[in-house]
């Protein structure tokens, strides 16, 4: 939906109606890790009024999915400090530019005929992520860092498994 719609130049207006009527089970794992999400996420994290509604979706999924499940994993930059604040466990996920960059370029599974077409587009990947990184980490509106009780994760050398041990080990407590 937001795709179809940030075409618009007055992406602040169209990103209130979609804000609006945000439907999280609607919303499509391919689409949330796009290259282009990524962007216009940055972009809108700008507008306070738009994080704020946002926000309020965000703890209004959390509230309405209480009864069905008895918990919940969220993934987002405001989670642990604006969304769930007293959440249980928290956890900032990172990496290095190089290996996020290299990771991106997997999930884009484009096949290269040269070997510098590769490297050309990996570092365009990571030049745009340095880009987005000090905008995030740089904003006077709710910067992108770590609550100060999550548990931050280094991911450069670990896989999605090894993850997701480590961290069902910080929640059972071993």
């Amino acid at each position: 939906m937001l795709k179809k719609k940030h075409t618009s130049t007055n992406l602040e207006n169209y990103s209130f109606e979609i804000a609006r009527n945000l439907n999280f089970l609607e919303l499509k794992k391919e689409d949330l890790r796009s290259e282009e999400t990524a962007k216009l996420a940055s972009l809108i994290a700008t507008y306070p009024k738009l994080r704020e509604i946002l926000n309020l979706k965000q703890k209004e999924f959390v509230d309405n999915n209480k009864t069905k499940f008895p918990g919940c994993i969220l993934d987002g930059r405001d989670i642990g400090t604006k969304i769930l604040p007293n959440a249980d466990f928290k956890f900032f996920i990172d990496a290095s530019i190089e290996i996020r960059a290299k990771r991106r370029l997997l999930e884009k599974n484009i096949s290269f005929l040269h070997e510098n077409d590769e490297k050309c587009m990996l570092q365009s990947l990571i030049r745009e992520m340095k880009e987005r990184d000090k905008l995030d980490s740089s904003r006077t509106t709710s910067p992108l860092v770590p609550a100060n009780d999550a548990h931050v994760i280094d991911t450069s050398f670990i896989d999605a498994d090894e993850l997701l041990l480590k961290v069902t080990k910080i929640i059972e407590g071993i």
